[in-house]
C-alpha cells in the first residue's frame, strides 16, 4: 500500500471531512464529493452512481465535468451495465488504464467524450453499497495511482457518512414537518371545536372555518360555499380575495357542486380551466393556477365546499398531505356549520316564539284592561244619554273622565313597557328607577334599588343605546317574573357600570322554583337571547322555597366583536342555571354583588 499520510493530504482530507458533515443538503453534499473528488485525483470526468432498492443497477446518475451540450448529445444516462456494472456486481475499488479494453466495456455512444483512465470505489452506508464514485481521464493522460485509489476510497467513506447524515436530517425534517402539520390540523381542530361548544353564530363561524382552513394548507386564498337549493352559495373567504358573498354557483353545472355530490376531495392543476366558473367573479380570486376543493360533510349530508387555491407564495400544486389535512379539518368545519346553522334556526324560532308570546301578552292586557275598560265607558255614557235627568247626566260625565284616566294610564303603561321614554331621553339610571317606581305603585312589592350608572344629569356620557336597552329589558324581565311567578315580599336590585361592563342582580325572598323546570320559559329566553346578543353572562340561581338570584353581565362589545376573545374566553355567550342554597343561607346569596365570569 503506497503511504498517502503526508502532512498535506492529512490536513486536507480532515478539511473535506469536515466541509462535508457540515453540510446537510444531500444534493450539495453530491456535488461536494464530485467536486473534491476530481480536485484529489486530478481527474477531468466525475460521477456518483446511486443504486435502486435491488442493489441490480442504477436508478440514478450525478456527473461533473460534462457540458448540457455534451450531456444531451450522448442521450439517456447510463444505468449499470458494461464497467460500471463491474462495481455493481462486486463492490470493491477497480482502478484501469484503458477502460474500453475491459472485457465487459460496451464503448462509448456517439458524442460521449474520450475517457480512457479509470477509477472506480464503492460507497457503502452501513456495510451496504449505496452506490458508485466513478472517475475518469486523469489529466496529463496518466494513469491513476494506488495513492489516487486510497484518496477516492477515503472520500467515499467521507461521502457515506455525509450523505447518511442528510439522508437522517432529511427524514427528521420530513417528520418535523409532518408533526407542526398534524399540530396545526389539531389546533385548527380544536378552535372549531371550541366554537361549536359555544354560542357562536354561523358567520363567525365560517370566518373562523376560512382563517384556520388557509393557514392549515399554507393557501393563497380559501372559499367556503354553502348549500342552498340547487347552488352552492359563496358565504366566506380569506386571503387575497374579493368579498364575494351571497354569489351563486350551479351545484350541477360547476365542479365545486360534482366535489359536494360525490363527497370526494379533488386536486386541481389548471384552475383557471377546469373550475367550469370564472373564479374571479365568482369566488373573488384573481388568476388562481391551482386549486383544492373538500367536501363539507355532516352526517352523510353534505353541507358545503371548501375550495382553497394556489399553495405558498408561488402558487405551487397542493400536496397529497394537504389534502389529507383540509380533509380531516373540514369533518370538524362541517360539523361547526350545522351546528351554528341548527342554532341560528333555533334562535329564529325562539325569536319568533317569544314575538307571538309578546303579541298574545299584550292582546289580553289591551282586552282585559283597555277593551273592557272602553266597553264599561261606552255603556256608562249611552245609559247617561237616555236619561232626560241632567244630574244623572252630569254624574255620568264625571265618571267617564274618571275611566278616561284610567286608561291613559294604563296605555302610558303599555307604552312604557314597549318602549321606555326615559330611556330613550334620560338614560339608563332614570329608565330603572322609573320601572322601580312603577312596580312599588302597583304592586305590594318592597323594591331596594342600587345603581352605579353614568348620571347624565351631571354631565356623564351615556352608555351605549344597545347597552341600554339590554340592560333595562334584563331588569324589566326579572321584575315581571318576580311579580307574576315569585309571591315575594322583597326584592333587591343591582346594576352597576364597571370597566366597559354592565352587571346586574336582581334577587327576590319568593317562593323560588326547580330550574331543571323552568329553563325554557318564555321570560328565560327572552334572557338568554339579551345576553347572547351583548356577548354577556346569564345565571340564575333558585330552588323551591328559597327564592331566586338572577345575575348577568352585558358587555360594550356587541355579539358581533372580536371572534379570538370569544375563543380565548371559550365563547363569552353562557347561561347557567343553578340549584339553590337552603333559605338560611340564601339571604346572604341575594345580597346584590358583581357576578363572577362564567369560566
Amino acid at each position: 500500500m503506497v503511504d498517502i499520510e503526508n502532512d498535506l493530504w492529512i490536513r486536507r482530507l480532515l478539511d473535506v471531512g469536515r466541509a462535508l458533515m457540515s453540510e446537510l443538503d444531500r444534493e450539495a453534499v453530491l456535488r461536494r464529493v464530485l467536486e473534491i473528488a476530481c480536485e484529489a485525483t486530478q481527474a477531468r470526468y466525475a460521477a456518483l452512481g446511486i443504486l435502486n432498492e435491488t442493489r441490480t443497477a442504477l436508478e440514478r446518475f450525478v456527473t461533473l465535468g460534462i457540458d448540457e451540450q455534451a450531456r444531451r448529445q450522448i442521450g439517456d444516462l447510463p444505468v449499470g451495465r458494461g464497467v460500471l456494472g463491474v462495481l455493481i456486481d462486486d463492490p470493491q475499488p477497480l482502478r484501469l488504464a484503458d477502460v474500453a479494453r475491459h472485457p465487459r466495456s460496451y464503448g462509448f455512444p456517439a458524442g460521449h467524450p474520450v475517457m480512457r483512465s479509470f477509477l472506480g470505489v464503492p460507497v457503502l452506508i452501513g456495510g451496504q453499497a449505496w452506490g458508485n464514485l466513478y472517475l475518469t481521464e486523469k489529466q496529463g493522460g496518466a494513469h491513476f495511482t494506488e495513492q489516487d485509489e486510497q484518496v477516492a476510497m477515503v472520500l467515499a467513506e467521507w461521502a457515506a457518512i455525509a450523505i447518511e447524515n442528510a439522508r437522517v436530517y432529511e427524514t427528521s425534517e420530513k417528520r418535523r414537518i409532518e408533526l407542526e402539520q398534524a399540530v396545526l390540523g389539531l389546533q385548527a381542530s380544536r378552535d372549531v371545536a371550541i366554537a361549536i361548544g359555544s354560542d357562536l353564530s354561523l358567520e363567525h363561524a365560517l370566518e373562523l372555518i376560512v382563517k384556520r382552513g388557509r393557514a392549515l394548507v399554507d393557501a393563497r386564498s380559501i372559499v367556503i360555499m354553502l348549500r342552498d337549493g340547487p347552488d352552492l352559495v359563496v358565504s366566506a373567504g380569506a386571503g387575497h380575495v374579493e368579498d364575494m358573498r351571497g354569489t351563486r354557483v350551479s351545484i350541477a353545472d360547476s365542479t365545486s357542486g360534482e366535489v359536494m355530490r360525490q363527497a370526494r376531495p379533488r386536486r386541481i392543476g389548471n384552475a383557471g380551466e377546469k373550475l367550469r366558473v370564472a373564479p374571479q367573479s365568482v369566488f373573488g380570486v384573481p388568476d388562481p393556477h391551482t386549486a383544492l376543493l373538500v367536501p363539507l360533510v355532516y352526517r352523510g349530508d353534505a353541507v358545503g365546499v371548501l375550495a382553497a387555491f394556489d399553495r405558498g407564495p408561488e402558487g405551487h400544486q397542493f400536496t397529497a398531505e394537504d389534502e389529507q389535512l383540509l380533509e380531516s379539518f373540514a369533518a370538524s368545519a362541517a360539523t361547526a356549520v350545522a351546528m351554528a346553522q341548527n342554532a341560528q334556526a333555533d334562535r329564529l324560532r325562539s325569536a319568533l316564539a317569544a314575538a307571538d308570546a309578546e303579541r298574545r301578552r299584550w292582546g289580553r292586557e289591551l282586552h282585559d284592561e283597555t277593551l273592557q275598560g272602553l266597553g264599561g265607558l261606552r255603556l256608562l255614557l249611552s245609559t247617561a244619554l237616555r236619561s232626560e235627568d241632567r244630574g244623572h247626566l252630569t254624574k255620568a260625565a264625571g265618571e267617564a273622565i274618571g275611566h278616561i284616566e284610567r286608561e291613559i294610564k294604563n296605555l302610558r303603561s303599555i307604552i312604557s313597557e314597549l318602549r321606555p321614554a326615559a330611556l330613550d331621553d334620560l338614560g339608563l339610571r332614570a329608565a330603572i328607577e322609573t320601572l322601580v317606581e312603577g312596580h312599588r305603585e302597583m304592586h305590594d312589592l318592597r323594591i331596594v334599588c342600587e345603581l352605579s350608572l353614568p348620571d347624565t344629569d351631571t354631565g356623564h356620557a351615556r352608555l351605549d343605546p344597545e347597552l341600554e336597552i339590554g340592560a333595562y329589558r334584563l331588569v324589566q324581565e326579572a321584575l315581571t317574573n318576580v311579580v307574576k311567578h315569585a309571591q315575594a315580599g322583597e326584592v333587591k336590585i343591582s346594576v352597576k357600570h364597571e370597566a366597559g361592563e354592565v352587571a346586574i342582580e336582581v334577587a327576590d325572598d319568593g317562593v323560588g322554583f326547580s330550574p331543571e323546570s323552568r329553563s325554557e320559559g318564555f321570560g328565560l329566553v327572552g334572557m338568554r337571547e339579551r345576553v347572547r346578543l351583548a356577548s354577556g353572562g346569564l345565571s340564575i340561581t333558585s330552588a323551591p322555597g328559597s327564592g331566586t338570584v338572577v345575575r348577568a353581565r352585558l358587555s360594550a362589545v356587541s355579539g358581533d366583536g372580536d371572534l379570538g376573545g370569544m375563543l380565548a374566553e371559550g365563547g363569552r355567550s353562557q347561561v347557567h342555571l343553578e340549584q339553590g342554597e337552603p333559605r338560611a343561607q340564601q339571604a346572604e346569596a341575594q345580597t346584590p354583588s358583581r357576578p363572577r365570569r362564567s369560566a
